[in-house]
């Protein structure tokens, strides 16, 4: 049902909800144009893909810096942008959503950038949308956060110079993590070689092994050997219950240090979406140290977010 959404009758990209069940050419078509913008920019960063064309960012849920990097992804394709937040509280039911989708419709919206804490609001939105209206996932719940995903495998693929093959662990909060799932969906697709996921047993989802995973409770053995390691943020909002003891335990039993960075492939990089929790995920000289790619993960989103916009709005004249 999502690839039927997701994709038109030809394959091609209406909206852009999920990595799974992506096919990997398609994947492989965004990485590729993404990387192209990565390259152009410090040059001209101006496109006219998208002039004329109008974005919403519709975010149900805080965050400066996802909004930010949308925005800047719209308009250097040269899009007309509208921010809207949306108190969460206020449009909860699916009457209300749809109130909200109609009335915006209404000021001729190309595209739908759209973040809710509901799983699944994304597709809603995706299936009540008018016929050439663009909905872009940017995070839904616990399911998806597809830009997130396709930066994540932009980083891999420009410093690794491939997916195909790599063995990845990813180490944090799986349970509440949308970040994780789409990752692990794109790092399948493109034949990560192993996906290792760690967390204590109040983090881990059942059934994770469903995706194709190996499950560790215990990160240094997670550690060894890999070439890439993806730091989930600790999602303190979403912990409702007593997931944890204390922040200072959970960085000493998964924090990463010196000496678990030897425990990784010598020239493994080290990835976090941010922000981070400074001394909880992560020492503070491995954040910023020489293989940390968090930074490029942030410029890397820009152009992952251009070349999403582009593909499905770009070419649709």
């Amino acid at each position: 049902m999502t690839a039927s959404l997701q994709l038109d009758d030809q394959g091609r990209l209406r909206h852009f909800l999920t990595l799974e069940g992506l096919p990997a050419p398609l994947l492989t078509a965004l990485l590729d144009r993404a990387d192209a913008f990565v390259d152009e920019q410090g040059t001209d960063k101006k496109h006219d893909s998208l002039l004329g064309r109008t974005v919403i960012n519709l975010f149900f849920e805080p965050s400066t810096r996802t909004r930010t990097t949308f925005e800047l992804a719209a308009k250097r394709l040269s899009a007309d942008v509208l921010n809207l937040q949306v108190a969460a509280s206020s449009a909860t039911k699916g009457e209300t959503l749809l109130d909200t989708l109609k009335t915006l419709e209404a000021m001729q919206a190309d595209m739908f950038v759209v973040r809710h804490d509901a799983s699944g609001a994304a597709h809603f939105f995706a299936r009540h949308a008018a016929p050439g209206v663009a909905i872009l996932n940017a995070g839904d719940g616990r399911h998806a956060h597809p830009t997130q995903g396709l930066l994540d495998l932009l980083t891999i693929r420009r410093h690794k110079g491939r997916v195909n093959g790599l063995k990845v662990c990813i180490v944090g909060d799986i349970l509440h993590s949308r970040v994780a799932r789409s990752d692990i969906h794109g790092l399948r697709t493109l034949g990560a070689a192993e996906i290792r996921v760690v967390a204590p047993p109040t983090l881990m989802p059942s059934g994770i092994e469903q995706m194709g995973v190996r499950i560790f409770h215990q990160v240094d053995p997670a550690l060894e050997g890999a070439d890439v390691v993806i730091l989930l943020r600790l999602q303190k909002e979403r912990m409702l219950g007593a997931f944890l003891p204390s922040l200072g335990e959970f960085h000493r039993d998964y924090g990463l240090n010196a000496r678990r960075m030897a425990l990784l492939q010598p020239d493994a990089i080290v990835m976090h979406p941010g922000p981070i929790n400074r001394g909880v995920e992560i020492d503070g000289d491995i954040a910023y140290g020489p293989q940390s790619v968090i930074l490029d993960q942030v410029r890397n989103g820009i152009a992952a977010r251009m070349a999403v916009m582009d593909l499905i709005l770009g070419g649709r004249r």
